[in-house]
This record gives structure tokens, C-alpha cells and sequence, in this order.
């Protein structure tokens, strides 16, 4: 069983009790977690803070960010072996969890030389006085993460906290635990003190509950579900703790008529393909102008009829779903659909002879969508691709923009007025112009509006989000 790890150490779970951690791809058990309660959070809490109040918090930015560059380098040393644990914990394919690895890596590495060069401000103010602006950690941060990306999750949450001089306490997703333990692990060997990366597994509802609403921490991020973010929330506003919310999104790619096709279709298909969909920023619209709907169409359906599933060691385009939970709902969508008489354009195809406990769903796409149906308006959170013609910028906007979300957006057109035009009408915190998703991005400000949440992750912004503004006046007469 893997253990908590709290303070520099492997602790057992005060309730003594374990879950199952299972192989999507085999649906098989490899592994026990354990599973935590309010009392390991109490202790992973208590132990933070005391590493706050001792030398992590006289540690210099210069020697934080040296920390996370030995960081980086022992994730390198490490990435077959992480690699290997990211792909059996979440089912995806081996080279795509590799690359997880690698933008790991990369966040040690971008917060590691970033973090000595955040400065504080002087503001001009009456004379006779000095005035500063310094920027301090916030203390102990809360950060409870999804099982869809757990590796680059904590580069992406745990990074920028540490550079900043917080003590962290992280709650993974049940789901997938193995590689942000392993993190933890190896942080010590970088130079992290005890009580600075506290790792505390278990049950949302149980161990994330509990650390969401702590007296003891004084920052929350979390990944997820809208119906968790607003519990989250909630928990935190009682002890008027901030929060960071990334609440997925229902992104749409918008094609026009004069867009290079070429480079489109592609793109286009790794954007929902990628992670067998089960990522918030996936490409899960796919918006075409009406003139060109038929032609353009007809190559991404092809393109997409060839995308292969298989298990993470195959290696294949798409892995299975995480658990058969998620299964189930997303053949629900599927299934109404069909229900509804939305023509399936294409089905690719799952490699033979695959485990029959599995977690996998025959990835599937849609024409034809009308906006307000199910398909366009909610995150399905699979391989599930739905088309919907429009027949101008300015419907092409108004469908965009008619879901509760606003994370991630793409607009393909070779008009450069049209591209900045169309970019600023969308709600959405990121818009990508002829491209999609940018390998990771970590210097990318990452965070949505509507129902996509609120805050920013990744680039220099991250910084901020994990710091404290404090002004100092001084009087000098």
C-alpha cells in the first residue's frame, strides 16, 4: 500500500484503511492507496506550517529556485519510471504520459529561474514618505488536483507555490495517486525540507473535504467538476480563504471558410483525441461555416475514423477512459444522441483483442449538432466530437459563446482582421489562432471565466496567484 506522505515521511493513514488503485487499460487492482481522513490532513497541515515557521521560511528566492532546478533534473533522471507510473495509474498511452513527464519537467525548470526575478515596486507617493510594494508567500496552500494530467498537475499547481516559498499540501484524485507520491519522494532528494510537500490521498468527499475547508491552510486551488468547485469554494469562504478554480470547459474551434485546411484537420483531431478526451481544454466543438461544412467535414471525419484505441502499453492515439463510472456517462451522451437522430459522421476503432474490464469507449463523431442539445452545451469528458455549421462571424461567435463555459477557444482563418476580431469576441481565457493547445504551455497564463473558473495558472501570472501583496508606507519627514 502506498502510504501518505507527510513531513518527510511515509505515515500511515490514521483510519488504517486502504483503496484500490486499478489500471484502467486491464481494469485489474495493481495497488493500494491510502485513504485519508481529517485527522492525516490535521497532521499534514500542522507539519507545513511548522516548515513554514522554521528554515524553508528563510529560504532565499535564489536557493528556491535552485531546489526546483535540481527538481527538474531529477524528474529527467527519472522519466521512464515515471512515465511507466502515469501511464498504468491513468491508462493513457505510454509516449503520451512521457511527454506528461517532460512538461513537468518543464514547470521545475520555468519556476526554478523565474522566481528571483519577481520584484517588488516602489509607488510614487507624497513626498516625505516611501512606498513599497513587496511580494510575500501566502503560507500553507491547499492544492487538490484531478486524475486526468496528475504529473503535470503538479508542476502546473505544486511549482509556482513552492517558488513563492509556500509549504504545500496536495490532495491527487483517488483515481491516480502514484505519480504525484512519487514527486513528493524525490523533492526531498532535491533539498525540500520536511513538512514543505505533503501528499495526503483518499476520498474527495473525505480527505479533499477536509483539507478544502481547514482552518490551518490559506490558499486553495482545485481541478475538477463545477458541482465539486462550488463545495470547495464554499469550504474555503469560511475561514475567507482564497480560491483558484479550473472548472473545464466545452472549448469550440471555429473554422472558416479561407482556413488552411491542411493544417486544420489535424489539429483538429489531436485536440479531441488526445488523453481519449478527458481533458478540459479539449477541442470537444468543432464549429465550421456552413459554405465549406460538407468538404471540410468529410476530411475530418476521415482523419478521425483512423484514430486507434488501445491499452497505455499499445501505445495507440487514445487510451481507455479512467474508471468505468466514466464510462457509463460518457456512452451516456453517446447513446442519447443516437437517441436523438444526430448522424455519427465517424467511429474509429478499438485494436482487437483489448482486456474486456477495460474502461474503453469507441471514440465517436457528431454532425450536425444543434447548439442547444446536450452535445454542445455539456463537458462530456470523452472522445466525443460534435460539428455544428454556422453562416457567418457573427453566428460563429454567438454559438461560441452559448455554453456555460469559457476556457479554451481556436479560430482558423487565414484573415488577419477576422482572426483578432473573432478572438476578442469570444469568452474564453485562452483563444488560439491557427494552432490549438501550445505542448503543454507552461508559459502560458492558463485559467477560465463563466463556469471555467476563476484564477490563472501557468507563465508569470501563476506567481501571483501564489503570493501576498503587502505595501509598506514609510514617513521620513
Amino acid at each position: 500500500m502506498k502510504k501518505h506522505y507527510i513531513n518527510g515521511q511515509w505515515t500511515e493513514p490514521k483510519s488504517g484503511q486502504s483503496l484500490e488503485a486499478i489500471d484502467p487499460s486491464t481494469g485489474k487492482v495493481f495497488d493500494h492507496i491510502a485513504r485519508g481522513t481529517q485527522a492525516d490532513v490535521d497532521l499534514a497541515v500542522a507539519a507545513a506550517r511548522a516548515a513554514l515557521d522554521g528554515p524553508w521560511g528563510r529560504t532565499s528566492a535564489l536557493e528556491r529556485g535552485r531546489i526546483l532546478m535540481r527538481m527538474n533534473q531529477a524528474v529527467h533522471a527519472h522519466l521512464d519510471e515515471l512515465a511507466r507510473l502515469e501511464a498504468q495509474d491513468t491508462g493513457k498511452p505510454l509516449s503520451t504520459a512521457r511527454n506528461d513527464i517532460l512538461v513537468l519537467a518543464r514547470y521545475f525548470e520555468f519556476y526554478g529561474t523565474a522566481v528571483d526575478k519577481i520584484h517588488g515596486n516602489v509607488i510614487p507617493f507624497d513626498a516625505g514618505y516611501n512606498a513599497l510594494l513587496l511580494r510575500e508567500p501566502l503560507g500553507v496552500t491547499a492544492h487538490i488536483i484531478p486524475w486526468n494530467y496528475p504529473a503535470q498537475m503538479v508542476g502546473r499547481s505544486v511549482a509556482p507555490a513552492l517558488a513563492m516559498g509556500n509549504a504545500v499540501v496536495l490532495k491527487p484524485s483517488e483515481d491516480a495517486c502514484m505519480t504525484p507520491l512519487r514527486i513528493a519522494e524525490l523533492s526531498a532528494e532535491c533539498g525540500i525540507p520536511p513538512g514543505v510537500f505533503n501528499v495526503v490521498t483518499g476520498l474527495g468527499e473525505e480527505a479533499g473535504a477536509a483539507l478544502s475547508g481547514h482552518p490551518g491552510i490559506d490558499f486553495v486551488t482545485f481541478t475538477g467538476s463545477n458541482e465539486v468547485g462550488a463545495l470547495v469554494q464554499a469550504a474555503a469562504a469560511q475561514n475567507a480563504v482564497k480560491v483558484a478554480l479550473e472548472l473545464g470547459g466545452k472549448s469550440p474551434q471555429i473554422v472558416f471558410a479561407d482556413a488552411d485546411m491542411d493544417r486544420a484537420v489535424p489539429v483538429i483531431i489531436k485536440a479531441i483525441a488526445q488523453n481519449a478526451g478527458q481533458t478540459c481544454a479539449a477541442g470537444s466543438r468543432l464549429l465550421v461555416e456552413r459554405s465549406v461544412y460538407d468538404s471540410f467535414v468529410e476530411r475530418v471525419a476521415h482523419a478521425f475514423g483512423k484514430i486507434r484505441v488501445g491499452t497505455s502499453e499499445m501505445d495507440r492515439d487514445c487510451g481507455p477512459l479512467i474508471n468505468d463510472t466514466q464510462r457509463k456517462r460518457v456512452l451516456g451522451y453517446i447513446d442519447q444522441a443516437r437517441r436523438d437522430g444526430i448522424p455519427v459522421l465517424s467511429e474509429a476503432a478499438l485494436e482487437p483483442s483489448l482486456p474486456d474490464e477495460g474502461f474503453y469507449v469507441t471514440p465517436t463523431m457528431f454532425g450536425s449538432v444543434p447548439p442547444e442539445h446536450p452535445l454542445a452545451q455539456e463537458e462530456v469528458f470523452g472522445p466525443v466530437l460534435a460539428v455544428t455549421p454556422f453562416d457567418d462571424e457573427s453566428e460563429a461567435v454567438r454559438i461560441a459563446n452559448g455554453t456555460a463555459y469559457g476556457l479554451v477557444a481556436a479560430v482558423w482563418s487565414e484573415n488577419g482582421a477576422r482572426q483578432m476580431r473573432v478572438a476578442k469576441s469570444l469568452k474564453s481565457g485562452q483563444v488560439f489562432i491557427n494552432c490549438y493547445g501550445a505542448g503543454g504551455g507552461v508559459e502560458l497564463p492558463f485559467g477560465g471565466v463563466k463556469r471555467s473558473g476563476h484564477g490563472r495558472e501557468k507563465g508569470l501570472l501563476a506567481l501571483e496567484e501564489m503570493s501576498s501583496a503587502k505595501t509598506i508606507l514609510q514617513f521620513h519627514g
